[in-house]
C-alpha cells in the first residue's frame, strides 16, 4: 500500500508548459478579415496521446521515452491529410506530424544507407501525398511515400554523388507530371520529369526579369511559378513555363521592402505571404506588389520569431511558419471577408 502511494504521488500528472506568453490579440483587417493566432508546438510529445498511470510507472522503471524534438526546423508544408511535414536539417530528418490521429514519425537515411540524408532543406507534397525533399548538402531530392518508405534519389550519380550544387527550394506539379526544383548556387530553376530528367532550365545570374541572384524557395499558385529570388531581394512570378509575369519587392530597412525573403506561400484571396528571416515578421502583399499588412516581430513570446524560415498555407487558410531558432511551429489563421464571421464561424 505504501508503494502504491509512492507511485501515485510520483506520477500525478504534470502539466505541460503553457505559452512563453499570452496569445497576442487578434490583427483586424480591412473588410471583416482577421488574422488569429492558434498555437505553437515543437515535440513528438505534443502529438502523442496523454500517458496513463502504468505507462508512467513503466517509464519510471525503463526510463522515459526519447521524444523527438525540432532542433533547427526549416522547411514545412501540409498535406491532404492535414499532417505536417517540416524538414529539419539540425536532426538531419523531416518530422511529420498527424494531430488528427495523434500519430507522429522522423523519416530519416542514415550514413549505412547507399543514399544518405545529409541536410534536408525543402519539402513538396504531390497530389498523392508523396513527398520530396531537397538536400543541399547531398546534391539529390528524396522522395517517400505518403506511409514515410522511401522510394529514391533524383539526382544520385555514381560514387554516390548529387547532381545538383545547392538543391534548395521544390515544387510539384501533379497534373503536368513536372517538378521545379532551385539550384541556388547554379542561379537557375530545373524542370524534371517524374523520373528526374532534365527537360529544361529557367534563369541565370542577374537581377534582369528572368534572372536570380540565389533563387530559394518555391511555389505553385495555379498557373505561377513563384520563387523567392533572396539576393535580388525579391520574389519573382514566372508561368510554368518560366516567362516571367510580375515581381513583388524592393530591398530596404522598412515594412514593404524585403531584407532575407524566406518562405512564401497563397492564401484563399491570393495574397501573397513571404516571411523575412532577418526582421522576424511576415509580410503580405497583394498581385500589384502593395504591402497589405505584416505580423510577427523579433523575439521569443507568442506571435514572436527568431531567423523565421518556411512558411505553408493550408486549404483551411491555417498558416504554418517556421520559427526557426525557437524551435517551433507557429500556427495563425486568416479569416477571409465572406467567407467567416468575426467569431471565426463559417457563414
Amino acid at each position: 500500500m505504501v508503494l502504491l502511494l509512492a507511485l501515485a504521488a510520483a506520477f500525478k500528472p504534470t502539466k505541460q508548459p503553457a505559452e512563453v506568453a499570452l496569445a497576442p490579440p487578434d490583427l483586424q483587417l480591412e473588410g471583416g478579415r482577421r488574422l488569429s493566432y492558434e498555437r505553437s508546438f515543437s515535440s513528438e510529445f505534443e502529438v502523442k496521446p496523454k500517458r496513463g498511470f502504468w505507462n508512467r510507472v513503466l517509464d519510471f522503471v525503463a526510463g522515459e521515452p526519447d521524444f523527438k524534438r525540432l532542433v533547427r526546423p526549416y522547411s514545412v508544408a501540409t498535406d491532404s491529410r492535414g499532417r505536417i511535414i517540416v524538414t529539419d536539417p539540425g536532426a538531419v530528418g523531416v518530422h511529420v506530424f498527424d494531430f488528427q490521429n495523434k500519430k507522429y514519425k522522423f523519416l530519416t537515411r542514415d550514413e549505412d544507407a547507399k543514399d544518405p540524408m545529409l541536410a534536408p532543406q525543402c519539402v513538396a507534397v504531390d497530389a498523392s501525398d508523396n513527398l520530396y525533399v531537397t538536400d543541399s548538402e547531398a546534391g539529390k531530392i528524396f522522395v517517400f511515400d505518403a506511409n514515410g518508405k522511401y522510394q529514391r534519389a533524383i539526382g544520385s550519380l555514381k560514387g554516390g554523388e548529387g547532381y545538383f550544387k545547392r538543391p534548395t527550394g521544390i515544387a510539384v506539379d501533379s497534373k503536368a507530371q513536372r517538378i521545379y526544383v532551385t539550384d541556388t548556387l547554379r542561379n537557375k530553376i530545373f524542370m524534371l520529369d517524374m523520373q528526374g530528367s532534365v527537360l529544361q532550365t529557367i534563369g541565370k545570374n542577374g537581377s534582369a526579369e528572368g534572372e536570380f541572384n540565389y533563387p530559394t524557395e518555391l511555389h505553385l499558385d495555379g498557373d505561377n511559378l513563384m520563387v523567392v529570388d533572396a539576393m535580388n531581394f525579391r520574389v519573382q512570378v514566372l508561368d510554368r513555363s518560366g516567362t516571367f509575369r510580375f515581381a513583388i519587392g524592393t530591398i530596404g530597412d522598412s515594412t514593404g521592402t524585403m531584407f532575407r525573403p524566406k518562405g512564401i506561400g497563397v492564401d484563399s484571396e491570393g495574397d501573397l505571404y513571404v516571411v523575412d528571416g532577418l526582421w522576424g515578421m511576415v509580410q503580405v502583399f497583394n498581385r500589384q506588389g502593395e504591402l497589405l499588412y505584416y505580423f510577427g516581430s523579433r523575439g521569443t513570446q507568442a506571435g514572436e520569431f527568431q531567423l523565421p524560415a518556411g512558411l505553408s498555407i493550408d486549404r483551411q487558410d491555417r498558416i504554418f511558419v517556421v520559427d526557426s531558432f525557437n524551435r517551433r511551429i507557429q500556427v495563425f489563421h486568416y479569416y477571409g471577408a465572406g467567407k467567416w464571421s468575426r467569431a471565426g464561424g463559417s457563414q
